[in-house]
């Protein structure tokens, strides 16, 4: 692959439309100074210097695709009656994402999990407590039925569909089938971001799970190129898939696609082993850029070989992080 060519052509990265599905959600970090031990219990007492919200869940993979296409993204997903649900759909909007095809369900939470750090005047800020506000079950038929309508509604107007689950209810098997059947209809392609569950996606475009995942789907070790032809070949005949990205942490990326009877392979090793400070939300950020340059009319190879170099970049950074083209250009300059 020639490295000049392909910086020419992110360019392209900009155009296609993407509509991201999925269980949507926030973070809120909370930020304060250690004043004293309360009286009232053996707990810290903090002053409140800030608050923060990041696009998290599904949220993320929507905020990678709007900072890599200049805001051709729309979110459907499904949010409650609260304080928090407010703050999703201003925080989204605020990203350029498009909030029309979002569901309320009064009798849901918005998903959001407030973290609560510390610092004082010696010592680096350091987390203290967790707090996850969400609702696990499945969709209730009736918000069932809107989310439905919707995806009718949105998806002949885009031209990929990401449908990344968390395993929060949203994407409920009538949810999944209709999304891709209706993809294929339109002639869209249509990506699930998954970790379990696989076989619930069966005839999606592709599918982009983790190794663990896919190990645990397939019941064997992938730890060498055998097992790793053998796994991308059964699960894209099993799961009637064009094609496959397993991502592998330090070992890269392999691709598996249906090419007539027969599956091509590829693979591309990781970009940055050596500063990682955090893989949150990664996965997010693959399943933007491979999604983004499929409908661009890249390659295959080209696809992740593009999703690799935005979760080189991204794994730099604290919490969930976004890319733009002109990161991805600068970094593949320097390789």
């Amino acid at each position: 692959m020639d490295k000049e060519e392909l910086l020419k052509k992110l360019d392209r990265l900009k155009d296609p439309k993407i509509l991201i599905v999925g269980d949507f959600g926030i973070d809120e970090m909370i930020f304060g100074n250690t004043q004293r031990i309360s009286r009232e219990a053996p707990v810290l007492i903090l002053e409140h210097s800030k608050t923060k919200i990041i696009l998290g869940t599904a949220s993320n993979a929507a905020n990678n695709i709007a900072s890599l296409n200049l805001g051709k993204a729309a979110a459907l997903g499904v949010y409650g009656d609260d304080y928090h649900g407010k703050i999703l759909l201003e925080t989204l909007k605020e990203h350029k994402i498009s909030t029309q095809y979002m569901v309320q369900d009064k009798k849901r939470k918005t998903t959001t999990k407030t973290r609560i750090s510390g610092s004082c005047s010696q010592s680096i800020t350091q987390q203290i407590v967790r707090i996850d506000r969400q609702t696990t079950e499945d969709l209730s038929q009736e918000t069932e039925k809107k989310v439905i309508k919707n995806l009718e509604k949105a998806i002949p107007q885009f031209d990929g569909i990401i449908l990344s689950d968390y395993h929060l209810g949203f994407l409920t098997p009538k949810v999944v089938s209709f999304a891709i059947e209706t993809a294929k209809k339109h002639n869209k392609i249509i990506v699930a971001d998954v970790q379990k569950n696989m076989d619930k996606y069966k005839g999606a475009t592709a599918i982009t799970p983790n190794q663990p995942d896919s190990e645990k789907f397939v019941g064997y070790f992938l730890n060498n190129e055998e097992n790793l032809k053998k796994a991308g070949e059964s699960l894209i005949d099993e799961l009637e898939l064009d094609k496959v990205l397993i991502t592998r942490g330090e070992n890269g990326m392999a691709l598996f696609e249906k090419e007539g009877s027969k599956t091509k392979e590829s693979f591309v090793s990781a970009f940055n082993k050596k500063e990682v400070f955090d893989v949150t939300g990664a996965g997010d950020t693959v399943v933007a850029a491979f999604t983004l340059a499929l409908c661009a009319g890249f390659s295959g190879y080209e696809a992740m070989y593009i999703g690799n170099l935005a979760a080189s970049i991204v794994i730099r950074y604290f919490g969930c992080h976004s890319v733009s083209v002109e990161d991805l250009k600068s970094e593949l300059e320097k390789l």
